[in-house]
């Protein structure tokens, strides 16, 4: 299949209805990460920068309600843009006042849809990985944060996951406290190379009956994912049979745990249900924003 074929592919499974909807928290049987109820905790530290990366074919608008959530809940200050262009520069839209406290940092893609790749599963490698790199580095080397959070929806949390992969060690100077996946099509892409029902996830050890090429190309995490890193799933469930949010398979979602492999800090699951839990409303949901208050902070 040709790269533009593939590409206008995964624009017309990806897209999906408004949602909001109510939680479900599953158990997770692997004893190295428990899952816990997500409750508010204190801030330990107001120095971390929280950076939002978005899905194939958006930008950072989608992650405005997030970001804009948690500032009027007073856990943060300030909210910031940047741009990423397809070269890896990185352009500030306005700045990060001396004051703030917990800044978010909205990244914009310009290059959304992975372009420069040959194809949608080297992309999430390069370039994706390295704009998540080139984004957090940048900020890091104008305002000095070495400790980030980073939240992503669908296509961000592959980049963000071969971030891990590739830059982890090498960038070790900046600390990931928390990651939060939303709607992560980890294993597959429902209408691609995935349908409803077929991928099946061990209960035991969480990992998944087939690995497509993306997730393979994500197994060295189980040995060298951060083990301070703090992680929270969050995935829909339609209820209409599919066991998915219409794009992603809760079994795609929820096969992150195997890489994981015990080795973060914590690991939670967080599943949204009903008929509109979309996909692409997952960063528009009342719920999920209070989660992710909790969670970060």
């Amino acid at each position: 299949m040709k790269k533009k074929t593939i590409f206008s592919a995964i624009a017309v499974v990806l897209v999906a209805t408004i949602a909001i909807v109510g939680i479900n928290l599953r158990n997770n049987q692997n004893s190295g990460n428990k899952i816990e109820t997500i409750e508010p905790v204190k801030a330990s530290s107001n120095t971390t920068a929280t950076f939002f990366f978005h899905g194939y074919g958006s930008s950072y608008r989608a992650e405005d309600k997030m970001a804009q959530a948690i500032r009027r809940s007073g856990k943060s200050n300030s909210v910031t843009r940047i741009n990423v262009r397809p070269d890896g520069s990185v352009v500030f839209h306005g700045r990060i006042p001396r004051n703030a406290k917990n800044p978010i940092i909205e990244v914009n893609l310009d290059d959304n849809t992975l372009s420069r790749a040959s194809s949608y599963t080297s992309g999430y490698s390069n370039p994706g990985a390295v704009y998540v790199r080139n984004a957090i580095n940048a900020v890091n080397r104008r305002y000095g944060y070495n400790k980030v959070n980073i939240v992503a929806h669908s296509m961000g949390n592959l980049e963000s996951a071969y971030y891990f992969k590739r830059f982890i060690r090498t960038n070790s100077n900046i600390k990931v406290q928390h990651y939060v996946a939303i709607a992560g099509h980890f294993d597959g892409i429902v209408g691609m190379n995935d349908r409803a029902n077929s991928l099946k996830i061990d209960a035991r050890t969480g990992k998944p009956n087939r690995m497509e090429p993306e997730y393979r190309g994500l197994l060295s995490l189980r040995n060298t994912f951060p083990r301070n890193t703090r992680v929270l799933n969050i995935y829909g469930n339609l209820d209409n049979g599919t066991n998915s949010d219409g794009s992603v398979s809760v079994g795609s979602a929820r096969s992150l745990r195997y890489l994981l492999n015990g080795r973060a800090k914590s690991y939670r699951e967080l599943e949204i249900h009903g008929r509109n839990a979309q996909h692409s409303r997952l960063h528009n949901n009342t719920q999920v924003n209070n989660a992710l208050i909790n969670f970060l902070f």
